[in-house]
């Protein structure tokens, strides 16, 4: 069945599926609806390669200005309208000291190396807290893009070959490669193989194989009840930490598959669920649907300086689905109807792309590096200040597991400590050298990202992987083991988000800490356990840059109990009286939205050691 723009309504339907999954996936009402990206992979790769093989086998050969050019008149004007007001109202709400990333940002998306951009930042530690940028989901568009470049090349040089199986080869080749590379990836460096084109590219190819192959395009009922079973299970099972797309995206991607291989033989709801008016009027919104959402769902949270509740989350889907009807009809369609001269189709998007690159160069130059903090002007680098573990490699990033030999303080001392945990460990760390070299004894520290020091199994999220963080473990339980300290203070990140029952999450972290003081026992004489510091509400500098300090709080009444019996150190009376502020004695107390500044650390030194000493440790 077809519309009078000849469009397949089966696949508008589909569309429609794609974009709806990736709208309520980011508005948290279901786990695995991020599919709905492979869902459009397959969808463009199939309907690609089709236009292009009927090109080649009617004219004998393949344009490429004009397939640039209908890219271009498709893709580029919802994409650059989004861009635009995005960045506008992300220049008026975000603090000043954020346009910087936010022009950055700009900047990669306009030429289409966001995804790099964004496997890059999300893969250093210490942007895990931070607010997504408005435009992160520009990244998907990347790598079709670039797909879109190199594809129509490929075809054309895979045709001045003589055999008949050429495109078959050809594409099973692509398809096999790089769905091996990301299942490769997806184990080594896993946020580099979901945002790569070299390992995504095999689900445009799949789609690709059923345009080349008729003979995959069957009218089977049955072809089309499994399809439909594998995108259920698929954003049904599939959350944040399953490892993708490796192996597990088989199942969007073949279901995907399946659906558009049985087209014409859908089971009758299955068909109407598809072709009824809704669904294919939001098939023909879907791009600019897709383009809205992430910036109407996360410029409130600026605004705000808090999360959506569930009633904003639905009421930021309706403004999104409102937003992509009237770009549809008054950007998308009338430019998509009119004939426009190749050489302006050129010049408005040079100048499109141009504008955009000063807009966000222009933006990054508005920035400050700079908060005034009671009368002075502190700067921005002071405050987001790392510990120097960060920076000489004692500080382990997610993919390593072995701490290298890192000893400060007085190296010949007959009294060691051990600093071991994870990033809320090393925030310590400034305060424990500066005693470790005052007070004469030596400090070694095993500290790794995401990777506490109590004894629990965490969900493999992004870059972090338990394997990776369950081998460091063993390797630094060998090495106290060889040490013999005389004092171990360990201290972690607490502040986990339940899983179900909050009371199952406090126990999950009882069992740890029992386990880890069952453990570490025998190796110290001295066992101290370093409560986590109280969590901010948001980015204190960030917050401290656009609004009054005493909105800039943290809350000492997350986190979770320690019942094992460590000595317990609780810095919260140190940072907090009635409420936990942003600035503490003329310090601001935390350098983002987790840990506690350099300077903050330093100034506590004098309290941490009166703790210690109070739990008897002694020189």
């Amino acid at each position: 069945m077809k519309s009078s723009t000849n469009k397949i309504l089966e696949i508008q339907g589909l569309r429609a599926l794609a974009a709806t999954l990736v709208l309520i996936f980011h508005a948290k009402l279901i786990s695995g609806g991020f599919i709905g990206v492979d869902i459009f992979y397959v969808i463009s790769g199939f309907l690609i390669t089709g236009l292009l093989l009927t090109e080649l086998n009617s004219t004998g050969r393949i344009s490429l200005k004009a397939f640039y050019l209908r890219r271009s008149k498709r893709l580029l004007p919802a994409s650059f309208l989004v861009l635009f007001v995005t960045a506008l109202i992300a220049w008026l709400l975000l603090p000043p000291i954020s346009r910087g990333s936010i022009g950055r940002d700009l900047i990669a998306t306009t030429l289409y190396i966001s995804n790099y951009l964004f496997a890059w930042w999300q893969n250093d530690y210490q942007n895990l807290n931070a607010t997504p940028s408005p435009f992160i989901h520009y990244w998907s568009l990347a790598v079709e893009e670039q797909f879109y470049i190199f594809w129509p090349l490929f075809i054309i040089a895979l045709a001045k070959f003589r055999s008949a199986r050429k495109f078959l080869v050809g594409f099973s080749l692509v398809t096999i490669t790089t769905f091996a590379l990301g299942v490769w990836l997806t184990i080594v460096a896993p946020i580099w193989a979901f945002y790569s084109l070299p390992t995504r590219a095999w689900e445009l190819s799949v789609g690709a194989l059923i345009a080349l192959l008729p003979t995959l395009r069957r009218r089977s009922r049955l072809l089309s009840i499994l399809g439909v079973v594998a995108l259920v299970v698929s954003a049904l099972w599939f959350n944040e930490s399953t490892a993708f797309p490796g192996f597990y995206a088989l199942l969007p991607v073949l279901g995907t598959a399946a659906l558009l291989s049985s087209i014409g033989a859908w089971p009758e709801p299955l068909k109407w669920l598809a072709t009824n008016r809704v669904s294919v009027w939001l098939g023909k919104i879907s791009y600019p649907l897709y383009l809205w959402h992430w910036p109407v769902l996360v410029l409130p949270i600026a605004l705000f300086a808090r999360d959506l509740s569930l009633r904003e989350r639905i009421l930021a889907l309706a403004v999104t689905v409102i937003l992509a009807d009237l770009t549809t009809r008054y950007v998308e369609e009338p430019i998509r109807t009119k004939s426009f001269a190749p050489r302006r189709i050129v010049l408005t998007t040079m100048t499109s792309m141009t504008l955009a690159l000063l807009i966000g160069f222009g933006i990054t130059q508005t920035t400050t590096s700079a908060i005034l903090i009671d009368g002075k002007q502190v700067t921005l680098a002071s405050i987001e200040a790392r510990p120097t573990p960060y920076d000489d490699g004692c500080h382990l990033n997610y993919h390593k597991s072995f701490s290298p030999l890192c000893e400060f303080g007085k190296l010949d001392s007959e009294k060691t400590v051990v600093l071991y945990g994870d990033s809320h460990a090393v925030q310590w760390f400034p305060a424990l050298e500066k005693l470790a070299e005052e007070k004469g004894f030596k400090l070694i520290t095993l500290t790794k990202s995401a990777c506490p020091s109590i004894d629990v199994v965490r969900e493999s999220v992004g870059a972090f992987k338990m394997s990776n963080c369950a081998t460091w473990r063993e390797n630094s339980i060998k090495r106290i083991t060889e040490v013999k300290p005389d004092l171990i203070i360990l201290s972690s990140f607490e502040h986990f988000a339940p899983y179900g029952n909050p009371s199952e999450v406090e126990k999950w972290w009882q069992d740890g800490s029992l386990r880890t003081y069952a453990t570490l026992k025998s190796l110290t004489p001295k066992l101290v356990y370093l409560m986590d510091t109280p969590l901010p509400k948001r980015n204190i500098p960030d917050c401290l840059a656009s609004t009054s300090a005493d909105k800039c709080l943290a809350d000492s009444k997350i986190g979770l109990p320690q019942d094992a019996d460590f000595e317990i150190i609780d810095p919260a009376a140190w940072l907090c009286q009635v409420d936990c502020p942003g600035i503490v004695r003329g310090n601001v107390a935390y350098r983002d939205a987790s840990h506690i500044s350099v300077a903050t650390s330093l100034e506590l030194s004098d309290s941490l050691w009166q703790a210690l000493v109070n739990k008897g440790f002694k020189l």
